[in-house]
């Protein structure tokens, strides 16, 4: 508890100690809007801070003008989780040296996928098949519990859902009406031990905090999920969603500008298991991005420890013990 007060004094208040170490100058970062990137954010931005002397300015925004503000102005220093099969400017600039990869931020990628709990796949492994689903439709309940109208996932469900039989076995495709009510769903799911199966995404809270297991599908075709993207694809098939890379990127001249806080950034990484958690624990607690930010500090000391250098580890020590 003691360390947990000691991270949060640092990270709600500037230190004297780091108005005095001006080792690093003005930084700008982003803070996208969704859980696990907003950690993300206020992780580095109190590393940043109180272990590099950097005066960190916070940028709320979103991918898409993120990317337009790098490529006009040069700005933010820093973009944080950037899901990079969601976008093609980024590898335009990456290409024209506006932007550099620091690091895949989140080590095991972006995943989405069909999943059933744990408990379900314990007492029938075969449902674990989707043909096992659909000899055994009544183990589910019967549905499949879809994201909502609108979304990137919408279609290309749709398409898996129909190359793959599973209304024909009596399997039901159920869209929720948005991200709150299927995140609910597998909540109660769970706390009744109850049939469930559907999509959903990592790292989340939800499954951070109710274990799943993935359905099989056939493995990743490029050209098939590029056709189960199109609302009117021909030939609709079955293929798995590809691991998106996720990561964080910097601008040149922050890179050129401050190599130690660079470097740091490269070092950045969280695994899938290590942001569930924490996002678990910000749900169940109710609790700001800052206080999850301090979550992880105290949980994980060992993990980002080792993303420092040896100066910022001095002044950090306090927190390591």
């Amino acid at each position: 508890m003691k360390k947990l007060a000691f991270a949060a004094t640092l990270m709600l208040g500037t230190s004297a100690a780091s108005i005095a170490a001006a080792d690093c100058g003005e930084v700008s970062i982003t803070e996208m809007d969704w859980a696990s990137a907003a950690v993300v954010t206020n992780v580095a931005k109190f590393l940043l801070e109180q272990g590099y002397g950097c005066s960190v300015t916070v940028v709320p925004t979103t991918t898409v003008p993120a990317m337009a503000s790098v490529a006009e102005t040069g700005e933010p220093d820093i973009l944080t989780e950037l899901w990079t099969s969601y976008t093609e400017v980024y590898e335009e600039l990456r290409s024209e040296g506006k932007l550099v990869e620091m690091s895949k931020v989140l080590s095991d990628g972006g995943v989405e996928a069909w999943w059933i709990p744990d408990y379900l796949a314990e007492a029938h492994p075969e449902l674990k098949t989707l043909e096992g689903i659909k000899a055994n439709p009544q183990l589910v309940g019967g549905r499949f519990h879809d994201c909502p109208s609108g979304w990137g996932c919408d279609i290309t469900n749709h398409n898996n859902f129909k190359a793959s039989g599973l209304a024909d076995a009596g399997v039901e495709r159920f869209q929720h009406g948005s991200g709150e009510t299927l995140a609910t769903a597998i909540a109660a799911a769970y706390e009744a031990k109850e049939p469930w199966f559907g999509y959903y995404w990592a790292p989340t809270s939800v499954l951070g905090k109710y274990p799943m297991v993935q359905v099989e599908m056939p493995a990743y075709d490029a050209d098939t999920h590029t056709c189960n993207g199109l609302e009117d694809c021909a030939t609709p098939g079955l293929s798995a969603y590809p691991v998106s890379n996720v990561v964080t990127a910097a601008t040149q001249a922050f890179v050129d500008r401050e190599p130690e806080a660079a470097a740091l950034m490269q070092n950045l990484t969280f695994t899938n298991a290590q942001m569930g958690e924490v996002l678990a624990w910000q749900e169940a607690n109710e609790a700001s991005n800052e206080e999850a930010a301090v979550y992880f500090l105290t949980t994980y000391k060992d993990v980002w420890g080792s993303w420092l250098n040896d100066d910022a580890k001095g002044k950090l020590s306090a927190l390591l013990q």
